[in-house]
Formats: C-alpha cells, sequence, structure tokens
C-alpha cells in the first residue's frame, strides 16, 4: 500500500453542506460502499454489511439502505455523510463546519452524535467552525487562524477562560452569554478586513487590533509559550516582559 493510500484511509473528510456533498444519482449504499470498493477488496456482501453496521451507528434505519439523498432531511443527509467518512475505520476526521448548513433544532443532535462516535471509535477530529458555541461544545483544544494564520491555541478551558490575542478576546466579546456574570465587554473591531490574498506588511491584525504599536505593522509575531497557551502577539509580549 502507497504512502497516499495509507493516508487516504486514515484520514477522512466530513464536508460542510450535506446537500451538495453527496451524489444525488446514488442510493445511500452506493454511496457508503464507494470508498470500499476503491481501498479494499471486500466482496459486495461484505460493503453491504459494513455499509449497514455503519448506518446504524449513526442513526440511520436498513430501509434507507436503497434511497436516495434527496429522500432525507438536512440532519439525516450528514448522518449519511458521517457514515461516508467512516467507513475505511479513519484516525482522523476533518469536519469542515459540519453543522452551519443545518437547522438549529437538529444541530446539537449532529454534534452529540460526533461526541458518541469519537468515544466508541477512538476517533480524533479536526473540527473547523466560526461558532464558537459549537466549538466549546465539542473540542479539547482549540486554535484560532486570523486570514490563515495561527494567532491562539491551547485547552478549551484556557482560551475560553483566559483569551490572550487581542482577535480571540473580540471573537469571544461578540459571543452571547446567558449567564450575566460571565458576559464580557463588547470589543468592536474597527477597519476593513485585509485581502487574505495581499495581507498587509506584519502582523495581519494590526490594522484592525486595539494593542498595537509600531513593531506590529513591521514583523510578524510568532507563536510563544504563555503558560498553558500559545500566542503569537507583540503585545502580549510586551505584558509578560513588564510584568516579569
Amino acid at each position: 500500500m502507497t504512502a497516499e493510500k495509507l493516508r487516504r484511509q486514515k484520514i477522512q473528510i466530513v464536508f460542510q453542506n450535506p446537500y451538495g456533498s453527496l451524489n444525488p444519482r446514488k442510493k445511500v449504499g452506493q454511496i457508503l460502499e464507494e470508498p470500499l470498493l476503491i481501498n479494499t477488496s471486500l466482496s459486495s456482501a461484505e460493503r453491504r454489511e459494513k455499509a449497514l453496521e455503519m448506518m446504524a451507528k449513526v442513526g440511520l434505519k436498513t430501509e434507507h439502505y436503497d434511497r436516495y439523498p434527496h429522500m432525507f432531511s438536512g440532519g439525516q443527509r450528514q448522518r449519511i455523510a458521517i457514515a461516508r467518512g467512516l467507513m475505511l475505520n479513519p484516525d482522523v476526521v476533518i469536519a469542515d463546519e459540519p453543522v452551519s448548513a443545518l437547522d438549529v433544532s437538529v444541530r446539537a443532535q449532529v454534534l452529540n452524535l460526533m461526541m458518541d462516535l469519537q468515544q466508541d471509535l477512538g476517533l480524533s477530529y479536526v473540527f473547523i467552525s466560526h461558532d464558537l458555541s459549537v466549538v466549546e461544545h465539542i473540542a479539547d483544544e482549540v486554535m484560532v487562524m486570523y486570514l490563515g494564520r495561527c494567532v491562539e491555541k491551547g485547552s478549551k478551558d484556557a482560551i475560553f477562560n483566559n483569551p490572550r490575542h487581542p482577535y480571540t478576546q473580540a471573537l469571544l466579546s461578540a459571543t452571547p452569554r446567558l449567564n450575566p456574570d460571565m458576559r464580557r465587554e463588547r470589543i468592536k473591531l474597527t477597519g476593513e478586513l485585509p485581502s487574505p490574498m495581499n495581507p498587509p506588511p506584519g502582523c495581519a491584525f494590526n490594522a484592525r487590533c486595539r494593542c498595537a504599536f509600531g513593531t506590529c505593522t513591521q514583523l510578524q509575531p510568532q507563536l510563544k509559550q504563555y503558560g498553558d497557551q500559545q500566542v503569537a502577539c507583540f503585545a502580549v509580549d510586551q505584558d509578560e516582559a513588564a510584568g516579569s
């Protein structure tokens, strides 16, 4: 087995839009068996058995095997997509905004399903999301990105309870909180979002950052360890130096 084929089996993806990621001309059984058909030598009967087993794991019924994607709701379609991503028993699943296209009423169901599957199958997720409430619900470790670069990463508790980077602080301040004791003062960003095709020199966040100073417009900060998290910010570095 080539390294590329091994990687394909060990790393799978669940796409954002279940309405566009499933072939409308194929039945559910065909969709689920396709990874096995391409990557394994299982017989037709073995592929069917594996597909039915995975359907049961994601909450689909046996009779769904011969139905087409248009016959399902958005939440059910995403269950099909999740099942397809698990057919090769991967170690890592990249989930690209897997619930953002779903109704709010079914998001929690799909998230809880993913967490149950993680426990049952020993999976690791790379979970990509703009919804911080979803991230807080499912993540163990968090990486905050801005214009394609990591600005802060650490444990979920460290990031949500003690955000250090100004961008992370602004993001979390915009997240509604029911508990008044957990609410933060709203940080409103000013200025235009730079083009990712032509980012500004220095820190990409400098034009919108309330903490920016001269160095921020000239040099690009690198991740540095501060306690339980890593932050790429000259202002944080300056504060740490002043406090030491």
